[in-house]
């Protein structure tokens, strides 16, 4: 299944490099494709882009004027894969907490389920290189998701995931009422609902070894509200 792996970026200079080397060597006897969606990154992550391009016909690059949010790089990055005829979809950070050595898993997992979750919460699954209480925010978070969605997924929260295109175009892209973090829980909340068929398989998630986290409490309080307008909206 011709795939497109999203990567959003935002100052990255120190990862980006690796991360789509990294990927192209794991993945080279697959079918797919890699889109960088920058949101107007003040380093040099996109001309380190546009420089790979040179050695990499499978990389694309899509530059926003600005710091626009997670949720929007990724339904521009599905929607510009679609109009490009891909049918699969893989979102990922670009520092490394989300290993590609999951990937050829992932593209095996999502040629027979709508929607795979790399989870950190599933028997197998664990956090490295977070303190106490970023630990404890981030499960309680997905526990809170999960009590008040009803929702059997284990890891709402996290940013590891494959899409098939068929479910994308039932959730409806346009309908997505989330502008940050929550984008991850509403995505599967809504595929929940449409009663795909949903993977959860177990992840080591190792926090970022170069460049800022973007995620901080406000962000993330913010989006345990917004659970609350998925609930009823959805």
């Amino acid at each position: 299944m011709k795939t497109l792996i999203v990567i959003p970026t935002y100052n990255e200079e120190l990862n980006i490099k690796a991360i789509i080397e990294k990927i192209n060597l794991i993945l080279s006897r697959y079918d797919f494709s890699i889109l960088v969606v920058d949101d107007n990154s003040k380093d040099d992550t996109a001309n380190i882009v546009k420089n790979l391009q040179k050695q990499y016909e499978n990389l694309y690059l899509l530059q926003r004027g600005g710091k626009y949010g997670l949720a929007s790089a990724y339904i521009d990055g599905f929607k510009y894969g679609a109009d490009l005829g891909y049918k699969a979809f893989i979102q990922m950070d670009a520092d490394f907490s989300h290993n590609p050595d999951y990937l050829p898993l992932m593209l095996e997992k999502i040629q027979e389920n709508d929607v795979v979750i790399g989870s950190r919460n599933v028997k197998g699954g664990k956090v490295i290189g977070w303190n106490l209480l970023r630990y404890l925010v981030s499960k309680g978070g997905s526990l809170y998701s999960r009590i008040i969605l009803k929702c059997p997924i284990m890891d709402l929260t996290g940013g590891f995931n494959a899409w098939r295109l068929d479910i994308l175009n039932k959730i409806g892209l346009n309908n997505i009422i989330s502008k940050g973090y929550s984008f991850q829980i509403e995505m599967k909340y809504r595929a929940y609902v449409l009663g795909a068929q949903i993977a959860e398989f177990p992840i080591v998630f190792e926090d970022r070894k170069f460049g800022k986290s973007k995620m901080n409490k406000r962000i993330f309080f913010e989006a345990l509200l917004n659970v609350i307008k998925i609930r009823f909206i959805v």
